[in-house]
């Protein structure tokens, strides 16, 4: 158990500063072709983003999923869902490729038919490289993808910017994701050292599948909801609308998928091999509380700097995104408690029930969904913040019968973090108010508002929490000797 402990810790740091350099790139990347390209250009990527994201999940099947999580995968494994992967990929590349047209028309937007045919490609790239990716995460070898993500984003980043300054307009948006995944996929067979072989073994798929195939309609479900607000949108809007949803929705997930994705894809491998009901349960809590006294803090805040951030970051040109923002940021807001309590289904092997729960959910989201898209896009994403706090009850009600967590202790450990969060950003609001210097300026004035608030209350409180995590961080600067 302590040399798990030590492994979940250097896995925490590595995969913290993964996520933070490879986002805080691809966060600056997005700025600056921001500033050269329209929101026209970002609406109209947006449009793809529903049949790219459903290949996408189609092709993995869940099968990556199954494989960390079985305790004893073998070559045999890890040869037989690169296979697959490969076929699949190259299936659904012919598949878009057939559609390219329709979809181009649907929209009615020519140009998207050969963008939508090269970002094809990328499928069957990025599936080469899904197992190595596996491989290093099954082994928790978070400083090998901290390397290779941050070297990726930033190749593609510069080519994307320089193509966005020739005047190649939407087409430098569509190589930063083509390089991106190209030189993933090369770095991850760098790294991995690990040479796959043409051998499928049947009985193999059929045991990763067994339990993947849950995940993979929950995953199809789920994506046709994310995603299906860029098509409602792109379709009954017009790209440069999609183009702010889009920009809003960016900055708001860049906090709230982050610390989600931070947590989890370490908590996820860590947790399988926890046995004790109670210990987990503790680990969940102590993970629960701290995820969320962050995502409150910083989410809350990005509603009360929004203004200031969004004019200074992107340009006058942007403005029309700050309304969204601001309203998406309470959607986002109860995705990292969600995943938390999915998580739960996952490590018990439950993924039937995880993909009955999905279902559940879906059943109600997609329909409220396509009703409040023909009223107005705010109210849409009313309807997306209604969605967020009800699938989070259900998401517990589940969970609940595996760590006995149940929604009452649940918001006696968050809620004060909320009321907290929620306190500092009405401080941090009336800040900018007040201020009636440049954007920039009153940015930085609330943020260091913001901080200072925090640091002075948990100091004179002796806030739990915010000492833990103080404690944590002071932990991590002094020993440099773990990155080795």
């Amino acid at each position: 158990m302590k040399d798990l402990k030590k492994k979940t810790i250097r896995g925490l740091i590595w995969n913290f500063l993964e996520r933070f350099f490879r986002f805080g790139i691809q966060f600056v990347v997005g700025i600056i072709l921001a500033r050269i390209l329209s929101p026209k250009e970002f609406g109209l990527m947006g449009m793809l983003a529903i049949f790219i994201s459903l290949s996408q999940v189609l092709i993995d099947s869940g099968l990556s999923s199954a494989i960390i999580r079985k305790q004893n995968a073998s070559e045999k494994d890890y040869h037989t869902v690169f296979v697959f992967n490969i076929l699949s990929s190259t299936l659904f590349f012919l598949i878009l490729l057939l559609l390219s047209y329709p979809i181009s028309g649907f929209y009615r937007q020519p140009v998207l038919q050969p963008i939508l045919v090269v970002i094809a490609v990328g499928l069957i790239v990025e599936a080469a490289g899904s197992m190595h990716a596996a491989r290093l995460n099954r082994k928790m070898n978070f400083k090998a993808l901290t390397k290779i993500s941050i070297i990726a984003s930033l190749v593609s980043g510069v080519v994307a910017i320089f193509m966005a300054k020739m005047g190649y307009g939407i087409w430098s948006l569509v190589a930063l994701n083509m390089i991106r995944v190209l030189l993933t996929t090369l770095l991850l067979w760098l790294f991995s050292k690990w040479k796959p072989k043409w051998r499928f073994d049947k009985a193999s798929f059929q045991d990763l599948f067994s339990f993947g195939s849950k995940l993979l309609l929950s995953g199809l479900v789920d994506t046709v909801y994310n995603k299906g607000f860029y098509m409602l949108i792109g379709k009954m809007y017009s790209p440069m609308q999609l183009g702010y949803f889009n920009r809003g929705e960016r900055f708001q997930s860049l906090v709230s998928e982050n610390i989600t994705g931070w947590i989890s894809k370490v908590s996820y491998p860590m947790l399988t091999q926890i046995h004790d009901k109670k210990q987990l349960k503790r680990t969940y809590r102590v993970i629960l509380k701290n995820m969320m006294f962050i995502s409150f803090i910083l989410l809350l805040g990005l509603a009360a700097v929004s203004e200031s951030l969004i004019i200074t970051l992107l340009g006058e040109k942007w403005r029309q995104a700050i309304p969204y923002l601001q309203l998406l940021v309470f959607a986002g807001i109860w995705l990292p408690v969600q995943a938390v309590n999915t998580d739960v289904l996952k490590v018990f092997g439950r993924s039937d029930l995880f993909l009955k729960v999905v279902l559940i959910k879906k059943s109600i989201a997609i329909p409220l969904m396509i009703l409040t898209a023909l009223i107005s896009i705010k109210v849409m994403i009313y309807g997306m913040i209604f969605m967020a706090v009800l699938s989070y009850i259900i998401n517990v009600y589940w969970s609940n019968k595996f760590v006995d967590y149940p929604l009452k202790e649940q918001l006696a450990d968050i809620l004060p973090s909320f009321f907290l969060a929620l306190v500092n950003a009405f401080v941090v609001y009336e800040v900018g108010e007040l201020l009636t210097t440049s954007p920039l300026i009153t940015l930085l004035i609330q943020v260091g508002a913001g901080f200072l608030f925090i640091v002075l209350y948990g100091e004179l409180t002796k806030h739990q929490i915010y000492a833990n995590l103080k404690k944590t961080i002071f932990e991590i600067l002094k020993r440099k000797a773990g990155f080795e």
